[in-house]
């Protein structure tokens, strides 16, 4: 089976007890030996206390990295890839903002995977309640470089991030092919939870989570795998998917946000 196993997490960049944090990523990701990784809030650092976090995260796990940046002076976030098999490209696509939002980007990547290049894309859009037009506007330039990116592709896109909306936000309905956002045209990516979800309602924002319960915020699913569908194509139908990320390990838990697991089959 070429089944592929994808994971998606906001790392909460280096908030919090780092290193602890660290060390729980590095574990969790060990057990759950994901092929291919995206991680959202993700820093480096180039000068004095030098630090990259997606590299760090990958040491001695067998990953290539990718990293594109989103902003930052001094240092640089954004997203990152991590992948078992090789990663014939990449690049950085700035979003549209908002006058009160942080720069946002997507990273896109093609992966050398056994059965076909991959296209991957990693995403973290803006972040408070009331930006939903700004992540409207973000879902559609990503939709216009997914499509351009995979115009000649043989195999289904991957996209993944933090979208910082629940399932019923029109910018993932827009995603999902349920509303056009005013376009003639809808796009259609399958939500992997949605799917093949294990039954629960998939909270990745959730108070059960000690470094996200002090904000207040609702229980709320917005870290997603997607995967973009062919009409006349099975090829990257979601199998499983899960909530993962969601333990402490050794006390501490990996980030502010759960992840998500999910099995895509791309052929037997």
């Amino acid at each position: 089976m070429n089944d592929v196993r994808v994971l998606t997490l906001n790392i909460w960049n280096r908030l919090g007890p780092w290193e602890d944090r660290l060390n729980a990523i590095r574990k969790t990701l060990a057990y759950e030996s994901p092929d291919i990784v995206g991680l959202q809030e993700v820093i480096t650092t180039p000068d004095g206390d030098v630090l990259h976090q997606a590299k760090a995260i990958a040491a001695g796990l067998g990953y290539e990295v990718a990293f594109g940046a989103s902003h930052g002076v001094g240092f640089s976030f954004g997203n990152a890839v991590l992948s078992r098999w090789p990663i014939a490209k990449s690049e950085v696509m700035a979003l549209p903002t908002g006058e009160e939002s942080d720069a946002r980007s997507l990273l896109c990547a093609e992966i050398d995977a056994p059965f076909g290049r991959v296209p991957f894309f990693v995403t973290h859009l803006a972040w408070r309640f009331h930006e939903g037009a700004v992540r409207q506007a973000q879902v559609l330039a990503i939709a216009d470089r997914v499509a351009a990116w995979t115009a000649r592709a043989g195999v289904p896109a991957i996209l993944v991030g933090d979208f910082n909306a629940d399932p019923e936000a029109d910018e993932i309905r827009y995603l999902k092919g349920l509303t056009t956002l005013g376009r003639p045209r809808c796009v259609y990516f399958a939500d992997a939870f949605a799917v093949a979800g294990d039954g629960s309602r998939g909270a990745t924002f959730s108070k059960q989570n000690p470094f996200a319960a002090s904000l207040c915020e609702p229980d709320r699913r917005i870290d997603y795998v997607f995967v973009q569908r062919f009409n006349d194509d099975v090829r990257g139908q979601p199998i499983a998917a899960r909530v993962c990320f969601d333990r402490a390990v050794d006390g501490v838990f990996p980030s502010d946000h759960f992840g998500v697991m999910a099995t895509l089959r791309y052929g037997r």
